[in-house]
């Protein structure tokens, strides 16, 4: 069977569109998705940037909301625009929900959670940075006891800070990214492509 490392962040809208593709497309093609939950702040912070560049160049910006509109309705996707400041302002911070992820990767409730929040976020313009609505989230998709806890502990923490080294060592700039034995593939635009590579006898 084929594999893709499939490197996600929740403030990334065109993650969003991967996300709620990927699981069924790995499957016709009979690749294994490994999820690879990171954060693209610090790796923009090494270029120079503050925030996501869809906020620096306006006009790109513009064009990605209308864009992501027309394929969340090609997709059959709820869609709704997230406010440019105030709370739940894009990109929105994914750091808990990320760090939740990884623990319900472990515990087998990860993709399930990790669509609820993109759906939570990108199609009903909900704050995932709230942590009622997260453990709502995390209940729903399966996990059980203190998730709050175990995602705060030190060992997650540094977890999830190796996870964005990996991904910079890896070249990864932006999200979504696919990686089929090494080779990078950036973009939701490139899912397919990926999961042929994949297809195709790369692990």
């Amino acid at each position: 069977m084929g594999r893709i490392d499939y490197w996600f962040e929740f403030g990334s809208t065109y993650s969003y569109l991967s996300t709620m593709r990927i699981g069924t497309l790995a499957r016709e093609r009979g690749v294994e998705v490994s999820w690879q939950p990171f954060l693209l702040g610090p790796i923009f912070a090494a270029q120079g940037w503050d925030t996501s560049p869809f906020n620096i160049y306006p006009a790109k910006g513009e064009y990605m909301w209308a864009d992501m509109a027309r394929q969340a309705d090609k997709l059959g996707l709820p869609f709704r625009r997230l406010p440019p400041e105030g709370p739940g302002a894009f990109p929105q911070n994914g750091l808990l929900a990320t760090r939740m992820a990884l623990v319900g990767f472990d515990e087998g409730w990860g993709d399930a959670f990790t669509r609820a929040v993109f759906t939570a976020e990108f199609g009903e313009g909900r704050d995932v940075a709230d942590q009622a609505l997260l453990a709502e989230l995390a209940s729903t998709a399966g996990a059980d006891g203190d998730v709050m806890a175990r995602a705060q502990t030190d060992a997650n923490k540094s977890r999830l800070r190796g996870q964005v080294e990996r991904a910079m060592a890896a070249g990864i700039f932006g999200a979504p990214s696919f990686l089929v034995s090494g080779e990078l593939y950036w973009g939701n635009d490139r899912l397919e492509e990926a999961l042929e590579a994949a297809a195709g006898g790369k692990d």
